[in-house]
């Protein structure tokens, strides 16, 4: 069982794009340590595109403390909102979760989501008209927030513009599909792609 005294992490939620200063308020006012994963991306805005940093799971951070009296100070701080609870509980966060988080992060900078969009890779179309079809991305319009793909439709090599947002990434590269591409009649291997 575990010792009252040893420090235990457990998950807060915030209000809404409070994250930051719930963090920065348990950090600086508490001593606490807190771990609160955020993630470096590109997101359409009205004015383009703009690099934004994101919480991995809004609304909540997780923070490390001793004894119902410091749970009690977490509660009642700037930015939150309440504890995760089962019953009248605070729910526990083991040590290994955090952990294997951490790991994914450089300490607590932000981790970069990289544009993984590139003329080359493999696609399959989540929503839409092309819904189902498997292709490959040829360019990216990164200022509108759509892709061009190259897709075989109705028998026929088709480049179609497509939002970004509607595509499901595949783990093949355009590099693995040069093979059948160079052996098929007309260049292009129906279905292949």
């Amino acid at each position: 069982m575990q010792d009252c005294l040893d420090p235990t992490w457990y998950c807060a939620r915030t209000k809404p794009k409070h994250e930051h200063i719930a963090a920065a308020g348990l950090h600086r006012e508490l001593g606490l340590e807190v771990f609160h994963p955020r993630l470096r991306m590109e997101r359409a805005t009205r004015r383009g595109v703009m690099r934004v940093i994101e919480p991995l799971f809004p609304c909540y951070l997780f923070v490390r403390c001793v004894g119902a009296q410091s749970l009690e100070q977490v509660r009642y701080m700037v930015g939150i909102s309440g504890l995760v609870r089962f019953g009248q509980r605070a729910a526990v966060v083991p040590d290994a979760v955090i952990e294997e988080l951490r790991q994914c992060f450089a300490g607590d900078e932000p981790m970069s989501v990289e544009n993984c969009l590139e003329p080359g890779v493999e696609i399959t179309v989540a929503e839409g008209t092309f819904l189902g079809y498997r292709g490959v991305v040829v360019r990216a319009l990164p200022g509108r927030q759509r892709v061009q793909i190259l897709l075989d439709f109705l028998g026929r090599a088709t480049v179609a513009e497509v939002d970004r947002s509607s595509l499901i990434v595949e783990d093949r590269l355009m590099a693995d599909l040069l093979a059948p591409l160079a052996c098929s009649p007309g260049g292009y291997a129906t279905g292949a792609y």
